[in-house]
């Protein structure tokens, strides 16, 4: 059951991008949100052309083949199983979310596509994710897999643990795995502050916190970064000048793309 009176951040994403898939409250949340960061806007587009641009080297210049999207959010236009499909029609794409409102869409939207499936578990859920029966059915984990943490961690409070989420993740995936995270972070403590509590209040709690790059480049210990290293999401491999100019002020996504290196 949806409960339309709290906005969801997947929702105010969602409305952020131009979509029609939130509600009144949500715009409302998304209204307060740009009073405090006013380049909401360029921050959600940026981080939808990082997904893209990461999926597409992933799978073009990786050569792999199955995805796990965790924390996916609602779809819209170029969902990664798209653009891995462009590149290869066999690509596997599992995605994660428990909102729903995500499932609902995102459902209607992969009934028609085997090689596709989205699962309504938590995405701190490890050991339910890696169990699932389609997960056993589309992914192959001795084979190297891209895992997808695209601005989601700072949806989760501490007390969840996002670094050792990856880490859990990352100990059952195959050598030359991809693993992609970025989250929002700021240098002003007073933006990191007001954006927190502001969300933390309008999602009755969903919302963990806006943090510092240390905090993301914790995440990436053990892994091998690739290229240009972890950066504000614009400038990791962008297509053209004219995305790379659509910069954001009070904060930034950061973040990048690491492999898992050879285990002793």
């Amino acid at each position: 059951m949806v409960d339309l009176s709290v906005p969801s951040a997947a929702r105010m994403y969602d409305w952020l991008l131009g979509g029609s898939n939130n509600f009144e409250v949500d715009h409302a949340a998304c209204e307060m949100l740009l009073q405090v960061a006013p380049t909401s806007r360029e921050i959600a587009r940026n981080n939808r052309w990082f997904l893209q641009r990461v999926v597409r080297v992933i799978a073009e210049e990786h050569g792999i083949r199955q995805f796990i999207d965790f924390g996916s959010g609602l779809p819209t236009q170029r969902n990664v199983h798209q653009i891995a499909q462009e590149i290869d029609p066999e690509a596997r794409v599992v995605y994660i979310d428990n909102d729903p409102v995500v499932l609902a869409l995102g459902q209607s939207l992969l009934n028609e596509n085997d090689k596709t499936a989205i699962l309504p578990v938590d995405m701190t859920d490890t050991d339910a994710i890696f169990g699932h029966k389609e997960v056993a059915r589309l992914i192959d984990f001795s084979q190297p897999v891209a895992a997808l943490f695209v601005s989601v961690l700072h949806c989760l409070p501490d007390s969840a643990g996002p670094k050792q989420l990856v880490q859990r993740v990352v100990d059952r995936l195959a050598t030359g795995s991809c693993v992609v995270v970025c989250q929002l972070v700021s240098d002003d403590p007073q933006v990191r502050e007001d954006v927190t509590e502001l969300m933390r209040a309008q999602t009755h709690g969903n919302w963990g916190r806006v943090r510092e790059k240390k905090d993301v480049e914790e995440i990436f210990e053990g892994l091998v970064k690739e290229e240009p290293g972890l950066v504000d999401v614009t400038d990791w491999r962008p297509d053209s000048e004219l995305q790379q100019r659509q910069r954001s002020i009070e904060w930034t996504e950061y973040g990048g793309l690491g492999k898992v290196p050879p285990r002793d």
